[in-house]
């Protein structure tokens, strides 16, 4: 019973143990005043995973209403210290751990998780890249969490429809074999053969134990991320948020910065010509994703990879490169035979670039020459340093407007605060996964597609490149406001739920005789809320 509806006298002792006026206060104030008297974010991130575990309903209240304050602790870039020092904070258990000596019952493992058939979306994580921290092993399970929080907040899944999961497989970081406290199984990670197996077995028990789950994959090695991709994508219900969610939420943001780049340049959208600076999982998948920038204009799919150059730590990547990774051909150059180019400064000079992404993790990658020699080649210059957490960014804010006197079209990973440059008050675009992620869930679930397409993400993103208001078009915006996050991620679900009709992959055919008002409208329905009351507190 909800603690503001239950009377005090009917509770044994309550008047001595219970505040006489505590009825009369906002505990969620009180909440937000403890949270904001902790010293750090790891501090606060260990305060709210205690509110969520006493009070579930107070805590997606307090995160609903604070939004902008509270989603970079629950995920970047706290998360990332909430990571490293999980095995350290660990105080209950929060998700469920699947690991290499479960091979051969791991139905009986899935099947101890309490939601049983009712389970709608879980996000799996191996914790082998961890955001750009590298191989975590099972300190990864607060990644799956965090995101989950997300869909929580950001498109109202249900809680209890929800699984956060670790595949602990092993470590390859000695210092987490050698801690004694480390949560996990102390081993070498498996070699492929024998994951595989496991992965097969897992996939088909979460599919038998779960009929109605959505899988998204987190934070996999980048061939693994790829290669499991590829391997389940049309025979379970699942995703890579890494791969097809960062692809489409830069996507989106591209949509708006090429509008105003070619807009104020004179000249037609097909002639951006895109630099990759990082050509990882996210990287590639970003690439790919806008292979269809250029697709949508009418362009082949040759003539997009084209415009798409990408960079990794030896340089511009040219098919002629001994021992080339097989996710980095798709986009390696067939038209560059010249001394390999290393110098990034030497590579923008000879592709001349009117879009510079950044997926290295390499902190500052983006020097003072490099914007500036991006800004004399362009009037409006698209650089988008996308690394997260902050710590491993490509540029910050307060830099990339002041080398380009405030005319850079930016968006980062992580969050930046609004700059004042000469009297101008600029706001930053953030091209977090966030504004994707929760809609392309919430549609998947609801239309009940059986797989998720290439058009349905492809959706997605043009649905979120649509949802600027008029006042956030006025002030140049690439992206919307995340206060706006639940309208949102209905609108990316009704995209989404039209691309799975289109694709015929919807076994929930109700929708189909839906307006798309009318579909909107539900969609807003069946967002979970908070019910605005709190649980009485432990006596």
């Amino acid at each position: 019973m909800a603690f503001s509806s239950l009377p005090l006298s009917s509770m044994p002792n309550a008047s001595v143990r219970i505040p006489p006026y505590f009825l009369n206060t906002d505990h969620r104030q009180r909440c937000l005043a403890q949270l904001r008297s902790k010293h750090n974010g790891l501090e606060k991130y260990i305060y709210l995973n205690g509110l969520k575990e006493r009070d579930p309903n107070l805590f997606y209240e307090v995160l609903l209403t604070n939004m902008l304050e509270i989603v970079p602790i629950l995920y970047t870039p706290t998360v990332g210290d909430a990571c490293s020092n999980y095995s350290h904070i660990w105080r209950r258990p929060e998700g469920l751990y699947v690991t290499i000596e479960n091979k051969g019952h791991i139905r009986q493992v899935l099947r101890s998780w309490p939601s049983g058939q009712a389970a709608r979306i879980a996000v799996v994580t191996d914790g082998s890249r961890i955001l750009g921290l590298g191989d975590l092993g099972a300190n990864g399970l607060p990644i799956s969490i965090g995101k989950l929080d997300l869909y929580i907040g950001a498109a109202g899944i249900k809680p209890t429809t929800t699984i956060p999961i670790c595949l602990d497989l092993g470590t390859n970081t000695e210092k987490y074999l050698t801690d004694p406290l480390y949560l996990g199984v102390r081993r070498k990670r498996p070699q492929t053969p024998e994951m595989d197996e496991f992965m097969d077995e897992f996939m088909e028990a979460m599919k038998e134990t779960f009929p109605q789950l959505l899988v998204q994959f987190e934070d996999f090695s980048t061939d693994n991320a790829f290669r499991y991709l590829d391997r389940y994508r049309n025979t379970y219900r699942c995703f890579n948020d890494d791969i097809q969610g960062t692809g489409s939420v830069i996507l989106s943001g591209f949509l708006n910065a090429a509008r105003l780049a070619s807009s104020a340049a004179g000249t037609p959208l097909v002639d951006q010509r895109i630099l990759f600076f990082g050509a990882g999982s996210a990287g590639v998948g970003v690439a790919k994703q806008l292979v269809s920038f250029f697709t949508i204009l009418g362009l082949s799919e040759e003539e997009a990879k084209s415009r798409i150059y990408t960079v990794d730590s030896k340089g511009l990547i040219t098919a002629d490169r001994a021992g080339l990774q097989e996710h980095k051909k798709y986009f390696a150059r067939t038209d560059y035979d010249g001394p390999a180019l290393t110098s990034l400064v030497d590579i923008i000079n000879y592709v001349k670039p009117t879009a510079l992404l950044g997926l290295s993790t390499i902190r500052n990658a983006f020097t003072e020459d490099v914007v500036r020699l991006m800004t004399s080649h362009n009037t409006r210059p698209i650089i988008f340093p996308l690394s997260n957490p902050v710590s491993l960014c490509e540029l910050d804010y307060s830099d990339a407007i002041h080398w380009t006197n405030g005319t850079v079209l930016f968006a980062s990973g992580s969050p930046y605060k609004a700059h004042e440059f000469e009297g101008t008050v600029y706001e930053p675009g953030q091209g977090n996964n966030m504004y994707i992620f929760p809609g392309i869930g919430m549609g998947s679930i609801l239309s009940k597609a059986k797989h998720v397409t290439d058009s349905m993400v492809e959706q997605a993103a043009i649905a979120l490149a649509g949802s600027l208001t008029p006042d956030e078009v006025a002030a140049e915006l690439v992206y919307p406001r995340l206060t706006r996050i639940r309208d949102i991620s209905a609108q990316i679900a009704l995209a989404v739920i039209r691309a799975a009709q289109k694709d015929n992959v919807d076994e929930n055919n109700l929708f189909r005789n839906l307006s798309d008002d009318a579909l909107l409208e539900y969609i807003k329905a069946k967002q979970w809320q908070p019910t605005g009351t709190y649980s009485l507190p432990r006596l």
